[in-house]
């Protein structure tokens, strides 16, 4: 799906929960791309869509009750099939740094953020020495954004911001082929989440001899997906349902689906103009388009299924790129 060689690879991975009396709840329905080397690749959509389910699949981190199906392959390494030995030991900062979306609930709360910055860069690089350590942990924290003189206090002791930087910092240390981070920006001011999303670019766009790398970042903040992104994966009801570069989906003549207009028009600097109704429950989706009750140009061709083609899953796109060009 990009023309340089791909760190992460996704074909038709689905994540359904089952649920008492046999219900089935689709949280992630047949999502297909790549994260190629050196790319941001910025994962967009509602509360509850399946964004955070998705990367959990990835990590391994799914509850007992979850099924999976297709491929998610980091390298040679298809993460679905993965046992849990192969994610401790290998996959989970080593080859996929996190960052999590409620940090307060990675962070070990009876140790300092230094002590858990130090042990993960003693088990994650080659430092070694207690003064060599302590000089490690201080450099992750000054990546991040954390303020040294906070390095002694306990994660209860920190606030939302605060915790976020931390759980940065950790993600970061293993210097990962593969971020993932979820709600990376959550809790940061304007000032902090530029910060932030620019330490994780330099991440990605950082070159060594035998390693590439890509970042993978579940937002709501547009403006930092702007920001960053090279390309923009945008989520409804659990499928995707548009992939466009981050350029041509922010400028013009902007995004194909109606969904991911509506969700640039609802910024306070556009049209502030909220979507309608509600997303479909995702254990009750419809066999059509999910997002044709909300659509104002919906149709009875809206009953089917619309497949993702080429980078949109619609059966009434906005024009292309290309199209809004020969009309000019």
């Amino acid at each position: 799906m990009t023309e340089r060689a791909p760190v992460l690879s996704v074909r038709g991975l689905s994540v359904r929960f089952l649920m008492p009396g046999g219900r089935r709840v689709a949280a992630v329905t047949d999502a297909h791309f790549d994260v190629a080397a050196g790319e941001c690749l910025a994962l967009i959509g509602e509360s509850g869509c399946g964004k955070s389910v998705l990367a959990s699949a990835l990590l391994g981190l799914l509850p007992g009750n979850a099924r999976t199906a297709g491929a998610a392959r980091l390298g040679d390494l298809d993460l679905l099939t993965a046992d849990e030995r192969t994610f401790a030991r290998t996959v989970r900062g080593r080859l996929i740094g996190l960052v999590p979306q409620s940090p307060a609930a990675h962070l070990t709360p009876v140790r300092t953020i230094r002590s858990q910055l130090e042990e993960t860069v003693a088990q994650l690089t080659d430092v070694r020495g207690r003064t060599a350590l302590r000089a490690a942990a201080e450099a992750a924290a000054e990546r991040a954004a954390f303020p040294v003189d906070h390095l002694d206090h306990h994660p209860h002791e920190l606030s939302g911001g605060l915790a976020q930087r931390a759980a940065t910092a950790l993600a970061l240390v293993g210097d990962a082929p593969l971020l993932l981070a979820d709600e990376p920006t959550t809790g940061l001011d304007r000032d902090l989440v530029d910060r932030t999303v620019d330490e994780l670019r330099r991440h990605v766009d950082k070159k060594t001899d035998d390693q590439s790398r890509a970042l993978l970042m579940i937002t709501h903040d547009l403006a930092a997906a702007e920001r960053i992104a090279d390309r923009i994966a945008v989520m409804y009801a659990g499928r995707i349902v548009e992939l466009a570069d981050a350029a041509d989906f922010f400028g013009a003549p902007g995004p194909r689906h109606p969904y991911s207009r509506g969700l640039l028009d609802a910024l306070p600097d556009r049209a502030f103009t909220p979507i309608p109704g509600l997303p479909p429950e995702l254990g009750a989706l419809p066999d059509g388009c999910a997002f044709a009750a909300r659509c104002d140009r919906a149709t009875d061709a809206c009953t089917a299924l619309p497949p993702l083609t080429a980078t949109v899953a619609c059966h009434h796109p906005h024009a292309a790129l290309t199209e809004a060009a020969e009309r000019a």
